[in-house]
């Protein structure tokens, strides 16, 4: 899997680094958060590439290498789906995981 670097991301590792040690309950909760938003991204890819399959007819200008453009773009938009928390699937994992309800 490739890892994406953006601005904040780098702001947000350059600020964790001049700061002051986590807790070890705070880095655990950290990062599963973020399992819980990369889960939500690969469901919400495979989302998306099911609904691609489901086509009508053929597209005029498609190609492979217009296809491979379209993954990239598909799986860049899951992404920033999940980066959103719009479907709060990460969400429900993090209270399921945690212990907490819901409702």
């Amino acid at each position: 899997m490739i890892d994406r670097i953006s601005p904040q991301t780098s702001a947000a590792a350059q600020q964790a680094g001049a700061a002051a040690p986590q807790p070890a309950e705070a880095r655990q909760d950290q990062r599963m958060r973020e399992a819980a938003q990369a889960f939500e991204a690969v469901f919400l890819r495979q989302m998306i590439g099911s609904m691609r399959q489901a086509r009508l007819g053929e597209d005029l200008l498609g190609s492979e290498a217009s296809d491979q453009f379209r993954d990239m773009a598909d799986a860049r938009l899951a992404d920033t789906m999940a980066e959103r928390e719009s479907f709060g699937i990460a969400e429900m994992l993090l209270n399921q995981f945690q212990g907490r309800s819901g409702r």
